[in-house]
């Protein structure tokens, strides 16, 4: 593969060249955003996805991956988050946001606002689709083109 570095073959466009590399960058922040509640995960994983779809080899590794592919199989099979991953998810999100709060926070509009963010995606959390409540995602605007 490092032999081709330099040059694009008539199989790997550029256009399939930036959007591995898009890609590539919104999987890492999906991969904080596990750890850092602040940052959403399922957003750049699906958009990684759909990145990634220019490339079927590509894609289809990050679906079978044992760490996001749960996230898109899920959404695009409607089966929504489970109720023990979102309590978990809850839990981790209210835990970091106080402990950042209490320890890395001086002023009282930083605490008022990542509160607010915390109920917002508390909120989120609780309302998304549910397991088995969920419609399929096939035909979602977002998958339409895998």
């Amino acid at each position: 593969m490092v032999e081709n570095c330099g040059t694009i073959d008539s199989a790997r466009s550029v256009r399939t060249i930036i959007l591995e590399c898009i890609g590539a960058v919104l999987l890492g922040l999906g991969a904080v955003g596990v750890f850092l509640p602040i940052i959403p995960t399922t957003p750049f994983v699906l958009t990684a996805a759909l990145c990634f779809s220019a490339n079927p080899a590509v894609y289809n590794r990050i679906v079978k991956s044992p760490f996001f592919g749960e996230y898109i199989r899920a959404y695009k099979e409607g089966r929504g988050i489970k109720t023990g991953t979102r309590l978990i998810s809850i839990a981790f999100l209210w835990v970091v946001l106080l402990i950042t709060m209490l320890f890395f926070m001086t002023e009282d509009w930083h605490r008022i606002l990542l509160s607010v963010v915390g109920i917002c995606v508390t909120i989120h959390l609780l309302t998304v689709c549910r397991k088995n409540r969920c419609r399929p995602r096939d035909q979602h605007l977002l998958f339409f083109i895998m």
